[in-house]
């Protein structure tokens, strides 16, 4: 308050001289910001002074004062435009200096489905954009056998340029894939990092300073042995290393806390990233904005306005012969426990103090130590069954005979906290279901006597204002809202104020690798989870996880290309919610 009280004062000295000296400039407002873009500091009314004090002595002596003011208005609005365009500068990271660096991407597990469709193909675009360093190399490495011209043949089917960027996209492919290379070897042997590590310093001889990540895009049960060999003989001697481990971290708490310790044996926390490629989705970045930098919002998101959180994820696709892999986890595991549930901790955090990782992840931290364990009776899993030709998840050659594995799952939470307490979180999730799409939904409370409550129809809930922020696809933020109709009469409709977008900003979006490679570039671990957090995600799962398998719950069976199982409305209106999909599903029809 003092700080405040101070800026204030100076702000209205400032103002009387203006006045006094009859200079036509605007008055100077002090006030508190949340920490900026810059630097974290707020923009004081003492440093604009001094900075535009000569010009506006030079104005004053040739009567164009309106001038200066506008060229300082045209500078600063520069100055954030800069600030805005480039990541280091609008969270505060560390700059590296890339005139004495090179940066070297090395992709373990090179010749996957992963790294063929998602990695590579980021690593490109971020390359075309121009946000790489220009010493900047590419390894592959993984157990296969093959030459660089062979790695580089495996992936030039899989590079691509933006619809709204094809400039010369034939000749930013063929300078990146001259900077990619291969190295077989085993992971879990020494000899095949010295190998790597030797190649990777042949290519980054040419500055002085060499930073090195990792990506671990492999089966997680070479994950420890990969690490520690690639940390152990394979790090940067004289810049950073940085490792990017997917998901998934283990499959309950004691599995995760063990792969936690391996890691911690040969990496420091600041070096390791867990990566949710979720939280990279454009919508996802966007939810801290929508809810911080909006007045309109801030006062509604808590229990006296909003009466549950939906968050639904929906794929219209089966396990297409990867059920193997599936079966180990289920849909808890592989999308509920992990997307979901980090989604639901940046909704419903506090405000941090800063745009900073750490504070950032503090407050999620917080959300998940104030949830209430998942209880076995807020569970209900599906699993889909063949349809006409379509085959049900015991069809996939792949998958155990028998498996009670859950393809689909609805749950029910609770955040125990004085903003949340009462308002029920459902997760919805599941695979070959009638459409793919991502949504977050929050539903409002009725208004309390509602003066057109005899013009909206038999059913309150339908009349009920909606937040619907849709992650994938057609990326939209749109708002239910009554609305009279047009003419003579009085009648009510619900209709929308809707962000569409495609329509609103004509560029396609990035790909969530793309945001989240290049923040490991920059070290910012905003959107990374911190070993904290994973553990305090698990501690909420493993009971009913561990009671379920116990059991042998049997998941009720659905067929392809339906909406899901029965029994995730009758959890629905267990707690007086109903899916708000349902709805938006019979508009679209």
């Amino acid at each position: 308050m003092l700080h405040k009280w101070g800026a204030a004062q100076r702000c209205a000295a400032r103002n009387e001289s203006a006045k006094s000296n009859k200079q036509a400039i605007r008055p100077c407002v002090a006030r508190l910001s949340v920490r900026s873009a810059l630097s974290s500091r707020q923009i004081r009314c003492s440093a604009i002074e001094q900075s535009a004090a000569p010009t506006l002595s030079r104005a004053s002596s040739n009567g164009s004062s309106s001038g200066v003011v506008a060229e300082l208005d045209e500078k600063q609005e520069a100055e954030q435009q800069a600030v805005a365009a480039d990541p280091v500068l609008a969270y505060n990271l560390e700059k590296n200096d890339w005139t004495a660096s090179s940066l070297s991407v090395v992709v373990l597990g090179a010749s996957g489905d992963l790294a063929k469709k998602k990695i590579f193909p980021a690593l490109f675009s971020l390359y075309y954009e121009g946000l790489l360093p220009e010493n900047f190399q590419v390894f592959g490495y993984a157990r296969s056998k093959m030459t660089d011209a062979e790695f580089r043949d495996m992936i030039t089917s899989t590079l691509t340029c933006r619809v709204n960027a094809r400039e010369r996209c034939a000749e930013a492919q063929e300078r990146f894939l001259k900077r990619c290379f291969y190295q077989a070897g085993p992971y879990d042997e020494p000899g095949g990092f010295q190998a790597l590590s030797t190649r990777l310093g042949e290519q980054e001889a040419v500055k002085p300073r060499a930073n090195r990540m990792f990506f671990l895009s492999i089966p997680p049960n070479v994950f420890l042995s990969a690490t520690g060999n690639a940390a152990d003989h394979a790090r940067s001697k004289s810049g950073w290393t940085r490792v990017i481990v997917e998901k998934p971290f283990g499959r309950d708490s004691a599995s995760s806390a063990e792969l936690g310790r391996g890691l911690a044996q040969h990496l420091a926390e600041d070096e390791i990233y867990r990566i949710d490629h979720y939280l990279g989705k454009e919508l996802i970045e966007n939810l801290t904005v929508l809810r911080f930098s909006n007045r309109v919002f801030e006062p509604l998101w808590s229990r006296q306005y909003i009466r549950n959180v939906q968050i639904i994820f929906s794929e219209n696709f089966g396990t297409e012969g990867r059920g193997g892999y599936f079966d180990q986890y289920g849909i808890i595991r592989d999308v509920i426990q992990n997307h979901l549930l980090q989604i639901v901790a940046l909704f419903a955090m506090e405000q941090p103090v800063s745009l900073d990782a750490e504070d950032i992840r503090n407050e999620k931290v917080k959300v998940l130590r104030s949830m209430k364990v998942v209880a076995p009776e807020d569970v209900v899993m599906g699993q889909y069954r063949a349809r006409g030709k379509l085959p049900g998840y015991l069809d996939d050659k792949t998958v155990p005979e028998g498996s009670l594995t859950p393809t689909f799952a609805a749950i029910a939470m609770f955040i125990n906290n004085h903003r949340w307490d009462g308002v029920p979180f459902l997760f919805k999730a599941g695979k070959a279901l009638h459409k793919r799409y991502a949504e977050i939904r929050v539903q409002f409370r009725h208004v309390p006597g509602n003066l057109y409550r005899d013009k909206q129809g038999a059913d309150p809930d339908a009349a009920c204002n909606e937040l619907v922020i849709r992650i994938q696809p057609k990326e939209a933020i749109y708002l239910k809202i009554n609305n009279k109709v047009p003419g003579l009469g009085l009648r009510l409709e619900q209709t929308r104020l809707d962000l569409q977008y495609q329509q609103q900003y004509q560029v396609e979006l990035p790909d969530a690798y793309e945001r989240l490679l290049l923040d490991v570039v920059n070290g910012d671990k905003r959107l990374f989870i911190r070993y904290d957090e994973l553990q305090a995600a698990w501690d909420l799962y493993t009971p009913v996880l561990h009671e379920l398998e116990r059991s042998q719950a049997a998941p009720e069976l659905y067929p392809y290309g339906s909406r899901g199982p029965l029994g995730a409305h009758y959890l629905a209106a267990r707690h007086n919610v109903r899916w708000g999909d349902l709805a938006d599903d019979a508009d679209d029809e």
